[in-house]
């Protein structure tokens, strides 16, 4: 299955019966879970268990609204309460007879009692069966968007991957230099601290200090994760909330070789200048693997 983002837009029109239509939308945003959000005419709380059942089956995550409005044809929209307006007919009769009160029932005021008019005809025993068919041809329109719109995510993701990629090889080539120079400082300023030290003492403790500073697990570790992220794209699905992950192991070895190296002249400059490029293009890539399913 395509990468898919979890932004989309969908709309579908029936006809339920003569004089009786329907529109079912569907719009989704990014979000870290599925969470359906439905606006349905009352009566309708068996349906709804459907349709969010039918949601869970085919999505993964995303805010999504779900939107059914009915149409019916001008003088379908209402239906009279037999019983109601039959037995507020009565009571007016039986209270005129029995007070010895002339006069009629004005429908006028039967009319806004409360029920007196249903809101809607029923709708035949078929619409649940209809609603859910137009709701699996949404989610189809639905995808398809999101999958477009994935394929273009997934491009940028993998543009920013190989300027990454790039930026650490680079960091590679300039990693001894890099040592070297961070050894030479911790040498000089112990011999300015301590003055005349045996010569083999100082540089032993100075070659120490550079192994710890040295970058290559770093580095080792920065080109896994990116080879871990471009498979998961190769792989598709759902992988954001993988994806996501992965990227906050990037910028966490991104950090540590910027802690490293900072400070350390010549080539470490450069190393400096990488190491936030490679913070940059990890946060844009954020950017687009929040909105993946």
């Amino acid at each position: 299955m395509p990468i898919r983002s979890m932004t989309g837009f969908a709309q579908v029109k029936s006809q339920a019966s003569e004089g009786t239509s329907f529109s079912l939308s569907l719009k989704s945003v990014n979000h870290r879970f599925l969470d359906p959000q439905l606006r349905l005419p009352s009566e309708m709380e068996e349906l709804e268990m459907k349709i969010r059942r039918v949601l869970k089956e085919r999505l993964a995550r995303g805010h999504v609204d779900v939107t059914l409005s009915i149409v019916q044809r001008e003088g379908e929209g209402f239906q009279l309460n037999r019983s109601l307006v039959a037995g507020y007919l009565a009571a007016f009769r039986k209270a005129a007879k029995e007070f010895d009160a002339p006069g009629e029932p004005d429908l006028n005021v039967i009319f806004r009692l409360p029920g007196a008019l249903g809101g809607t005809v029923p709708l035949n025993g078929n619409f649940g069966a209809l609603v859910i068919n137009a709701l699996n041809e949404a989610l189809d329109k639905l995808n398809v968007m999101r999958e477009e719109e994935g394929r273009g995510m997934e491009a940028e993701l993998r543009r920013r991957l190989e300027s990454l990629s790039s930026a650490a090889h680079e960091v590679a080539k300039l990693r001894s230099a890099v040592t070297l120079a961070y050894m030479e400082r911790v040498k000089t300023r112990m011999q300015e601290l301590v003055g005349t030290v045996d010569q083999d003492r100082i540089l032993q403790e100075a070659a120490l200090l550079a192994e710890r500073s040295d970058v290559q697990e770093e580095l080792v570790r920065l080109q896994t994760h990116i080879q871990h992220f471009t498979g998961l794209l190769d792989e598709g699905g759902e992988v954001g909330k993988k994806l996501d992950f992965l990227l906050q192991e990037l910028n966490r070895e991104a950090n540590t070789l910027l802690s490293k190296t900072s400070g350390v002249a010549g080539e470490g400059l450069r190393v400096t200048e990488l190491g936030l490029l490679m913070k940059s293009e990890i946060e844009k890539c954020r950017e687009q693997v929040q909105n993946i399913e």
